[in-house]
């Protein structure tokens, strides 16, 4: 019995979105959306900061959403696959993907804006 409710419970996350950390700088989204393409088809596939993000990072985080939410099930068995130099972090993603990625993007270009502030502030006074 206690597989069965394992397997139900792994289900029954109802999400088509994952949410995946500890991405590589230097991967595109052209590159998230080959490499999780293989799993199922694809309706949105953000990745942050954008591929034309003219800040540095040290890590990305990448949204996708995915037609069949099985195909968000089995995304998750990727945590820990190497991908470009970085081991990947592979979570269902909670409901309500388009509600809230205005909101995360807001939070995210504000502080974007915070960071060339902050920089634009080093190089000045240096």
């Amino acid at each position: 019995p206690s597989g069965a409710g394992g397997s139900a419970m792994a289900s029954s996350s109802g999400t088509d979105v994952i949410q995946v950390t500890n991405v590589s700088p230097s991967a595109s989204s052209e590159q998230m959306r080959t490499l999780f393409g293989f799993l199922g088809k694809i309706e949105e596939l953000r990745l942050f900061p954008p591929d034309d993000s003219p800040l540095p990072v040290s890590s990305r985080v990448c949204f996708v959403k995915f037609h069949d939410p099985d195909s968000a099930v089995v995304a998750q068995h990727l945590t820990n696959t190497v991908f470009v130099d970085r081991a990947l972090i592979v979570v269902p993603y909670a409901e309500g993907f388009a509600e809230k990625t205005p909101l995360l993007t807001e939070v995210l270009l504000n502080s974007s804006r915070l960071a060339l502030e902050v920089t634009d502030f080093h190089c000045t006074v240096s």
